[in-house]
């Protein structure tokens, strides 16, 4: 039977004293987003976070240079990219779902910032209404351990 070592662990508790978390939110479909960015603010604060800074955008294809600009400040454990995408009856849904998400993959493999993607890309306002409370926390404590991991990843290789 294998080994895992302390990389493998699962289920340990999250802790986010000490973690700075930056946040880019949209502002298209308000409510969606609102719900996002209220569940995600809520679960950094029981996580313990101690800074969190929020940026709104006017839409999702503006996340990523966002999320660029807060991780080019090195002030940040990890980010949290926040938005709602409602599929519509032309192609610009694939475009806009496409686009942020490849633009928040590039931001962390760039920058080596965690980057939790809650962009939701719904076929209706229904499907991201039921998913927002969820998805914010989900995005809250994946910033968390991913900053988690990538500090103890540092330690490790300092010592």
């Amino acid at each position: 039977m294998p080994q895992h070592s302390p990389l493998h662990q699962h289920a340990a508790p999250i802790e986010g004293k000490g973690r700075s978390i930056g946040i880019v939110s949209s502002r298209f479909n308000p409510e969606c987003c609102e719900g996002l960015l209220a569940a995600c603010v809520e679960e950094l604060r029981n996580l313990g976070a101690d800074a969190v800074e929020i940026l709104t955008v006017p839409g999702a294809l503006e996340i990523p240079l966002a999320l660029q600009s807060l991780a080019n400040t090195r002030r940040f454990d990890a980010l949290i990219a926040l938005g709602a995408v409602i599929r519509g009856e032309t192609y610009h849904f694939e475009v806009v779902s496409n686009e942020s998400c490849r633009g928040v993959m590039e931001v962390q493999l760039d920058t080596g910032i965690p980057v939790a993607n809650g962009i939701l890309t719904c076929d209706d306002e229904n499907q991201a209404r039921a998913r927002m409370r969820e998805k914010g926390v989900d995005c809250a404590r994946a910033a968390v351990e991913m900053a988690n991991l990538l500090r103890r990843l540092k330690n490790e290789r300092t010592t």
